[in-house]
Formats: structure tokens, C-alpha cells, sequence
């Protein structure tokens, strides 16, 4: 969509809103364009009611329902999780059974204009509207093709994690690869778990899945695995790549921390020549495995960022290329929107994850509603489904293909879902433990993660935010909210940025050199 009439304080996402968004804050006593005025102070990016709302009636917000009125709400008032509750959390009425939510007369509704962005290229035409898209690729002995050239060392259990982390800090010093040009650096993979695990239990095959991942990534080049001996998470055990060379050693079997550092920098030091013969050649965009995620969000991450980034979504499909949609929690009141483009067994195995989720928090006592954090509900963002239906907007337009497990192999083309939590770490490692050689990461309040071996782009919701963490942000999707530029036109732009970085241009959190704490493995079963 695209903002269009700027006149007004209010953003209104569709016509059968009984709410509208602030542009700016809003003092009390401010008159409203349909009549009536604001009952109390409303912040920037939250929502107000255009029309009166009954107790029990449905409230939407793009068209779609986001909660239960608790209460009766007057014209004028701040509709907030105060007066407002998502039909996750016990005793809400569903929306099913809820009156619809009202409308305001179209003739007097306080809206800015939206309208649908152009239909994205399909691709059968993208070929006719532009030149093949293509990147600068590190393309692997067997075919997968890198964005980045790392060398990893992993650790199978925690024991081995900080072996593994000075085998690592080895090269970290400035000049240290300056002989292997090619090598985009080593990375430590180290993680809290590997060991008091049952040996058959969903903990441990989680565990092998999402470091087997890693190991044979496509912008891996070589990989040096390091075991204390008598783990539960034997590395016999962890699926590692051919393609590639990798060595293998356990602390016991070295003769402790001093000789397994030794041995592990000598092993690096090998893999190092060998990792740095690849170059990067022109590839299709096809050949690109985009992870989508999003943190931090506010209001606007559901009008901006994440529509941009849908349409830039959109093109790399019509190019040949995947994108992988991941946070199942995030989609929870939204899943209709993209059950409804894909085929049956798709839609129903995307029911099913959803569920399984309803069933998970149901178990601790809780409610996926309590997935927005303070900064979400601070930005303006009241309920889970709220949050879900800004969040998919990542995914584009395009059909779903398939839904994967967390950290499994994604070989489908076309857009597709991995099933994660919300939860960023946990969610991009596995969206990259699955394939993805690139992340997109969308944010209203302001995130800084990054990550390696997959880069992360992080897209701003707002020029404020933009402006303010300059050093984070890598592109700016603010223009759409001022009417200076289109979504469509964002998401061609925001295209042109992921395949300039897939080719090798730096990323901010690069440039930071974010990516040694953020691998974080969902970690699921019994610690024993």
C-alpha cells in the first residue's frame, strides 16, 4: 500500500476500520476530521477509536480483526490493551461471535488514501520489464552457492565452547587473514547446550539439525569441529558436509584446553588456503535463499518495513529465487492470509504448527498474546494478532510453497515458512541453519542484531529511527510514510540492495562485527 493524501493527523488502513493510527501525538481535545475529538493524549503510532465501539464488538485494523473491545469505547478515546484484548487470552469472546466492528461513513472518514501497490512482476514477465537479475556468488564444488566465505569452528556440547572461541579469536586480530583476502573470517559456534540431554529426545536431534546446518552452509568454506570426548551430542552423530573440508577433534583426546587450542589453530590455518580459492562469480538470483525476520516492531512496521520488503520478496520469486517467512508465534491471527494462497496440504500442515503452538503456551499457562514485548506495546502495538498482521506482510504476495520444521534443509523454491519462535536469535538461527544466505530484518523500535555466517540487512521503519541509529540501519523505508516514495518503488530499490549485498557489500552489523554471540539453537526437551 501506499500513503497518498498527508493532510491528515491519521492514518486509516482500511475502510472498515473503527480506528485510525496517529501521525504525530495527539493532545487531548484535538478535533477529529470525522467530528468529535480526542477524549485524552494519544502517542504517535497508536491507535484511536473513529467511531463508538460496543463492549464485546470486533476492532480491526487493515480490514482484518485485532481484539475484543473490554468495554465500551467513545469517539475520540486511545484504543490500547487498557480497553482492548486479543481473543488469545482466556475468557475473550472469539471474533466469530463478537458483533462486527463499525464503520465510519466513507464520505467523513479521517483517512489518509491508501492504495494497493502495483501487482509485483510475475515470472513470466519480470524477464520482459528488465534484465536477468544476478549477484556476485561464491559458488561451492556441489553446486549451492555463498554470499560470505567463512571458515567455522564449531562446539558439539558447551564444554568445548570456550576451546572453541580462542581457536576462533586466533584470527581476530586486524591483519590476521590479510593473506586469504577471499575469507570473510572465523567464527566461533558455540552454544549452551550438547550434553544432559536425553539421547533420543527432541532436544539432541533439534541440536545436531541446526549445527549440521551451520557446518555445511553455503557460506561456510571449511569447518574445524571441536568436542570435549564424553558428550551426549556425539559429533558422530552431527550430519557434516562432504563438499568441504573438515577437521574433527575432541579436548580428551588432544591431551586438554592448551593442545586442543594448538591443534585447533593449526587446522584453521589449513582450512584457510583452501576455503580462500573460491571467487565470486555473476549467478542468477535464483540461487538466493532470503531469511525474513523482525524485531523491535512498532506501528509502523506493518505500513512500511515490512510491506517494502514484501515487495522486494515478491520480486526475488519472480526471479526464481526463495524467501523463507519464519516466527510462527508472529503469524497467529493472520495465518488466513497466507493458508489462503497456498495449496491444501500446505494450508492444513501451517494450521497444524499454529495449533501446536496454541497447545505449547497452553501448557505453561500462558497465551501467544503475550508474545508483544513493552516495546512492541509501546510503539502501538496492542494484541499478538495486531502485531501477526504486520508481520506477514514480509512474505509478499506470492503463493506458499511449503512449511518446514525448525533448522530443516529448505529446498523448495518460491516463498516458504519455517516454523520458529518469536524470538529473534533463536528464530534466524534457524532460518540460516535451514539455507538462508541472506536475512532481511525489519524493526520499529530499533534492533542491532546481526549475524554470521549470514549477513543481516535491517530495515527501518521510519526516518526518525533511521536518522537516530544511524550506525544499525542499513535502509530506510520511512519515505512510504510521508508520501515520497511508494512501496513498490522501496521494494525495487530495497532488491537492487539485497543483491548489491549478496554480492559482497557490507552490511552495518558487518561493519560491527555483530555475529558471535547470536547463534542460539531452540532448545526444546528435557535437561536431565
Amino acid at each position: 500500500m501506499t500513503v497518498a493524501a498527508l493532510d491528515s493527523p491519521l492514518l486509516r488502513l482500511h475502510p472498515d476500520d473503527p480506528v485510525a493510527v496517529a501521525r504525530r501525538a495527539l493532545q487531548a481535545g484535538e478535533a477529529l476530521p470525522s467530528g468529535g475529538a480526542t477524549v485524552a493524549p494519544i502517542p504517535r503510532g497508536h491507535k484511536v477509536a473513529l467511531v463508538a465501539i460496543e463492549s464485546g464488538a470486533v476492532v480491526r485494523k487493515y480490514g482484518q480483526p485485532i481484539g475484543i473491545a473490554r468495554g465500551p469505547i467513545a469517539v475520540g478515546e486511545h484504543v490500547h490493551d487498557h480497553n482492548l484484548v486479543s481473543p488469545s487470552r482466556d475468557g475473550a469472546p472469539t471474533p466469530q461471535a463478537s458483533a462486527p466492528a463499525p464503520s465510519a461513513p466513507a464520505a467523513s472518514a479521517p483517512q489518509a488514501s491508501v492504495r494497493a501497490a502495483p501487482t509485483p512482476p510475475t515470472a513470466a514477465t519480470a524477464s520482459r520489464e528488465r534484465p536477468e537479475a544476478t549477484f556476485d556468488g561464491l559458488v561451492r564444488p556441489d553446486g549451492r552457492v555463498g554470499t560470505r566465505n567463512y571458515v567455522a569452528v564449531l562446539s558439539t556440547v558447551n564444554c568445548s565452547a570456550t576451546v572453541v572461541r580462542r581457536i576462533a579469536a586466533a584470527f581476530s586480530a586486524p591483519g590476521a587473514l590479510d593473506e586469504h583476502p577471499a575469507v570473510s573470517g572465523v567464527i566461533a559456534v558455540t552454544h549452551g547446550s550438547g550434553c544432559g540431554l536425553s539421547a533420543d529426545g527432541e532436544g539432541l536431534e533439534l541440536l545436531r539439525r541446526t549445527l549440521a546446518g551451520y557446518a555445511r552452509h553455503p557460506n561456510v568454506g571449511g569447518v574445524v569441529v571441536v568436542g570435549l570426548g564424553c558428550e551426549v551430542n556425539q559429533m558422530s552423530g552431527v550430519s557434516l558436509p562432504d563438499g568441504i573440508p573438515v577437521v574433527r577433534m575432541t579436548i580428551q583426546q588432544r591431551g586438554g584446553t592448551r593442545a586442543t587450542i594448538a591443534a585447533g589453530v593449526e587446522a584453521v590455518r589449513e582450512l584457510l588456503p583452501v576455503a580462500g580459492a573460491v571467487r565470486r562469480t555473476p549467478v542468477a538470483a535464483s540461487e538466493l535463499i532470503l531469511g525474513l525476520n523482525c524485531g523491535g516492531s512498532d506501528a509502523w512496521s506493518g505500513v512500511s518495513a515490512n510491506p517494502v520488503l514484501g515487495a522486494a520478496v515478491d520480486r526475488l520469486v519472480a526471479a526464481g529465487g526463495t524467501a523463507v517467512l519464519a516466527e510462527t508465534p508472529e503469524i497467529h491471527g493472520a495465518e488466513h492470509l497466507l493458508t489462503a494462497r497456498a495449496d491444501p496440504e500446505v494450508a492444513a500442515e501451517l494450521r497444524a504448527r499454529v495449533a501446536w503452538w496454541e497447545r505449547y503456551v497452553a501448557g505453561d499457562g500462558s497465551s501467544l498474546d503475550n508474545n508483544p514485548s513493552p516495546g512492541n506495546r509501546a510503539g502501538g502495538v496492542t494484541t499478538i494478532e495486531e502485531k501477526s498482521l504486520g508481520a506477514v506482510a514480509k512474505g509478499g504476495t506470492t503463493p506458499l510453497r511449503a512449511v518446514y520444521g525448525y533448522a530443516e534443509p529448505v529446498t523448495e523454491r518460491g516463498l516458504v515458512f519455517m516454523d520458529t519462535p518469536g524470538y529473534d536469535p533463536v528464530s534466524v538461527t534457524g532460518i540460516v541453519a535451514g539455507g538462508a544466505t541472506l536475512v532481511c530484518f525489519t524493526t520499529g523500535r530499533g534492533s542491532v542484531f546481526g549475524g554470521k555466517p549470514a549477513p543481516s540487512l535491517k530495515l527501518a521503519t521510519t526516518d526518525e529511527l533511521y536518522r537516530r541509529m544511524t550506525d544499525d540501519m542499513d535502509f530506510n523505508c520511512g519515505p512510504v510514510l510521508d508520501g515520497s516514495a511508494s512501496v513498490d518503488e522501496l521494494g525495487e530499490s530495497l532488491f537492487a540492495e539485497i543483491l548489491a549485498v549478496a554480492s559482497g557489500a557490507t552490511t552495518r552489523s558487518e561493519e560491527l562485527d555483530f555475529g558471535d554471540e547470536e547463534f542460539a539453537p531452540w532448545q526444546r526437551g528435557s535437561v536431565l
